[in-house]
């Protein structure tokens, strides 16, 4: 067996949109890692997730990226619960709809983006195992070669062989159904619609979209072939449409798990490696892109020893209820695809509620990612939600809240020179920015806020601290979030 011994501080298992968004978060923060992805390159046999959300497109806005992904897809109101569509177009962001744009394209552009910045990615390969001591991790993989980091993340999977190997519990519940999906050509137009616990709807290139349940939940277990899907078919409308040429064929089922422990020393998880789901509502790679960005920065800092290992913590704090919840929204929302006469009525009662406008906000605010609210409450409503993304006037002339956030660095926005910010950093070096914005301050569901004088805003995007006048919990924020 060859060996050869490479030292990284970090070590991504997995090229996915996790593994992508994280390693570039790390190299924006000047961290040497490498990725470790199995396939030989970056294309998909098949659509995946075929969308972003509103603060998926927010995040990839704060790195400067948002139009290359714009550029290709088609905006549109892409949230829905249980079938039923949610608008968001009255929500206070610059972004207020989802984008319809396949996973592979996704991929595609995000793999153009890390190779820009650099990002060493090693194909055709799988980590096969690994050993962490007090300092760091050995890692194998399938070539024969060890590598050497500081840090091993899995962003590898629902089978993630990274969860596995660290003793990681996968908690949840076993499949209940299992749903072939596949786009194909037909000889005869069948009616488009919901129908057979999915639907049937165009699809890419003039092909028929196709996902059904099967009848039997351990199919799962199988190659899905062109005759299951004529089969599926036949059990719906008594006919196969003469169905043919499948661009692809694939299963996937309603296991809902979740890792118990997003961290183990040195060895953490994001994406699928760490959770799993029916991908109702289409929230699944936008939960896994903010895994990482919430996860990069503070790992980065951990790294460089400008913050101690304990910040790590809050990447298990925030990220797991936010998983959690997402979880349990899609469970909901299986449970209403039944069609006895009681489930109907059910989802005909959810289906009105969500016409109102309160109920509406707070789940699309969910589901969108615009919501998200890493508690505890603390004073100002701002604090632990994303910053809006606000027509900033500075001394240097108009910019935009977002484009100060490019580089993954914090910010402390000062918006009343009154306030002194400068004797509560106490030599804490963190960018700065005087500015004025004369606006109305609104958040998704909470609606119109107090002003506030200054912010403290994480590389994330996510707000810190909020001043109203005073410094008042300045000094607090900066020793937990940035502190040596």
């Amino acid at each position: 067996m060859v060996s050869a011994l490479a030292d990284h501080q970090v070590v991504i298992a997995g090229g996915g949109p996790a593994g992508m968004m994280l390693a570039a978060e790390l190299t924006l923060a000047d961290i040497d890692v490498v990725v470790i992805e199995r396939r030989s390159t970056q294309e998909l046999d098949s659509p995946r997730s075929r969308g972003l959300h509103a603060r998926t497109i927010e995040v990839l806005d704060q790195r400067g990226i948002a139009d290359r992904f714009l550029t290709e897809g088609t905006p549109m109101q892409v949230q829905a619960f249980a079938g039923i569509p949610l608008d968001i177009s009255d929500f206070p962001t610059r972004h207020p709809y989802g984008l319809a744009l396949p996973q592979r394209d996704v991929e595609r552009i995000m793999a153009g983006w890390i190779g820009e910045l650099g990002v060493r990615v090693l194909r055709g390969r799988d980590v096969t195992g690994f050993a962490q001591d007090e300092h760091g991790v050995d890692v194998t993989c399938s070539d024969g070669t060890t590598r050497r980091a500081e840090y091993v993340v899995g962003c590898d999977g629902s089978r993630s062989l990274v969860r596995k190997t660290a003793g990681i519990e996968f908690a949840g519940w076993d499949p209940t159904v299992c749903w072939i999906h596949t786009e194909v050509e037909m000889d005869e137009q069948p009616p488009f619609g919901l129908r057979g616990g999915g639907g049937i709807g165009p699809a890419e290139s003039g092909r028929i979209g196709v996902t059904l349940a099967e009848a039997d939940v351990d199919h799962r277990l199988a190659e899905p072939t062109l005759d299951d899907v004529r089969a599926a078919l036949v059990d719906v409308d008594g006919t196969d449409y003469g169905a043919h040429s499948p661009r692809f064929i694939s299963r996937f089922t309603d296991t809902t798990r979740q890792a118990t422990s997003y961290r183990t020393g040195r060895v953490l998880l994001a994406g699928d490696a760490a959770h799993v789901h029916a991908p109702f509502g289409g929230q699944g790679l936008n939960l896994g892109v903010q895994d990482s960005v919430n996860l990069g920065w503070k790992l980065a800092r951990v790294i460089r020893r400008t913050s101690p290992p304990r910040l790590l913590d809050t990447y298990q704090s925030e990220r797991h209820p936010v998983a959690a919840s997402v979880m349990r929204s899609t469970m909901a929302q299986r449970a209403l695809q039944a069609n006895d006469e009681r489930t109907t009525a059910l989802r005909t009662v959810v289906g009105d509620l969500l016409t109102l406008d309160e109920p509406r906000r707070q789940v699309a605010g969910a589901i969108s990612g615009l919501d998200i609210h890493y508690g505890p409450d603390a004073g100002h409503p701002l604090v632990g939600r994303r910053v809006p993304d606000l027509d900033l006037t500075t001394p240097n002339g108009p910019t935009r809240v977002y484009d100060c956030l490019t580089h993954a660095t914090p910010l402390l926005l000062d918006l009343d020179p009154a306030t002194r910010l400068d004797s509560a950093l106490h030599g804490i070096e963190i960018p700065r920015i005087d500015a004025t914005y004369t606006g109305t301050w609104q958040l998704p569901v909470l609606g119109e806020i107090e002003p506030p004088s200054a912010l403290l805003i994480r590389p994330d995007g996510y707000v810190a601290w909020a001043g109203t006048g005073t410094t008042t919990g300045l000094d607090l924020a900066l020793s937990t979030w940035f502190g040596s």
